[in-house]
């Protein structure tokens, strides 16, 4: 690749971007009490200088203040997965509040027993508690499997993603020891004290570290998601879960992103068993919200611990917060799963991204190309290298900041949104064919232009 040649296309997208979007600069340039110039610093990542400054949002489309529309592919990163306002969800979102209020009361509504039999149906989970985010579903259930276990410490894989949850900042560094992972800010403690780092995908490491006796659970997503899609290899699950049993640790599944795999994510798709579920983002349409399931044996063994050892999960050692499980969240989720993320629509996303997905390979290999793209269901996304990463490491090494720019900038200022944060594209109910037909033209018009 001339590298010359991309640096000039970035130069170029970069001032198409200023030059379409002037109010959205100015709305970035004017927030002077906003630190970092947004609500929320992630909203940085968005390439061409500042973000685009949102109007309306409805389906699968966003309009920015400038009054441009964008088919919008990464749907806040998951949590729109179900779609911009879907009008199921807005719809129990105003009767809650109009017609029967409450929408914090520290008091349990009807709507949450049904979520959480729809959830044991989806997942195969007997016991259900809510949160706010999935940081903090993964949090909590940290702490109950080091109830449960007596062991202090956790297993993750390198560049994995559950939140801001401090024990899963930590990556395995090229002597293959655990340290912090690059760029952590303020860690309370050095990440080696409370958890064990080994790539995904490698269970002689897994073995190593479980062999020791001191972890309590392995936390990972099926397939690795917020450093690129990393898949597992043949026999993977099937090992850890083994591994799990031969050791007594517990084996946590975070389907945060990985619910893009179908109603019940991987855990029902692939046959997975763990012994906990964490949830959040898409499962409410929108509305903040995260969720853990207990597999039977877990909740026994978590209320044993309580019953005979006076574990406190109600009061200062509980495992909630004040504004988790209330009623406007419970409406959105029940929405949300019985109308929106239905197994009908399911399907219908897993064909349209499929679709998407071969025709990204095709635009590729017809470049020639050295890049691959991988797909969990409803959800896809492009490396910078070929073959696809089996690590998490093996995927960091492979992004390339500049490509990242003229990918994200080619697309946005022909009108097609991607994650900001790399390269993921998702579906959702209200996605058309003619938005995956616009994603492969302009995706491959750009690629022409880079290899040109």
């Amino acid at each position: 690749m001339d590298r010359r040649r991309l640096t000039e296309l970035v130069a170029d997208e970069t001032a198409r971007h200023r030059a379409r979007n002037p109010g959205s600069e100015q709305r970035f340039s004017e927030a002077r009490h906003l630190l970092t110039g947004v609500p929320m610093t992630w909203m940085t990542k968005w390439s061409g200088g500042f973000p685009l400054s949102l109007a309306t949002a409805r389906g699968a489309r966003v309009t920015d203040v400038d009054g441009h529309e964008y088919v919008d592919f990464a749907l806040g990163d998951t949590g729109a997965m179900a779609g911009h306002s879907p009008a199921p969800v807005v719809d129990a979102v105003h009767r809650r509040i109009a017609e029967l209020g409450g929408l914090t009361t520290m008091l349990p509504s009807d709507d949450a027993e049904w979520v959480a039999s729809e959830l044991s149906r989806r997942f195969g989970m007997a016991s259900w508690s809510f949160a706010l985010t999935a940081t903090d579903a993964n949090r909590w259930v940290l702490r109950l499997a080091r109830l449960v276990t007596g062991r202090p410490k956790v297993l993750v894989f390198s560049y994995c993603y559950h939140g801001s949850v401090d024990e899963t900042f930590a990556v395995t560094g090229p002597d293959g020891r655990t340290r912090a992972r690059p760029g952590s800010v303020g860690p309370a403690v050095d990440p080696s004290l409370t958890t064990v780092a080994v790539e995904f995908n490698d269970l002689e490491g897994v073995a190593h570290a479980l062999a020791a006796g001191d972890v309590a659970c392995v936390l990972t997503e099926p397939a690795l998601t917020n450093i690129g899609i990393v898949t597992p290899e043949p026999g993977f699950h099937d090992g850890l879960r083994q591994l799990c049993d031969e050791t007594g640790t517990l084996l946590v599944i975070d389907e945060t992103h990985t619910v893009s795999a179908g109603p019940g994510g991987c855990t029902a798709a692939w046959g997975l068993r763990p012994d906990v579920v964490t949830l959040g983002k898409a499962i409410a349409g929108g509305i903040p919200i995260g969720a853990f399931g207990l597999s039977a044996e877990m909740a026994d063994r978590v209320l044993s611990r309580v019953r005979h050892e006076g574990a406190d999960i109600v009061d200062v050692g509980g495992v909630g917060g004040t504004l988790a499980g209330n009623a406007l969240c419970m409406a959105a989720a029940r929405a949300t799963l019985e109308h929106v993320l239905n197994d009908e629509a399911f399907r219908r996303m897993e064909a349209l991204c499929t679709h998407l997905d071969e025709r990204t390979r095709a635009i590729l290999e017809a470049a020639d190309l050295p890049w691959s793209s991988s797909r969990v269901g409803a959800r896809a996304e492009i490396r910078f290298v070929a073959p696809a990463p089996t690590t998490g490491t093996a995927s960091a090494q492979a992004e390339d900041a500049e490509l990242d720019a003229w990918l994200h900038l080619s697309m946005s200022n022909r009108g097609v949104l991607i994650t900001p944060f790399h390269n993921m594209v998702l579906m959702c109910p209200a996605t058309t064919e003619a938005d995956v037909a616009l994603h492969g033209e302009v995706l491959e018009a750009a690629v022409a232009t880079l290899v040109d």
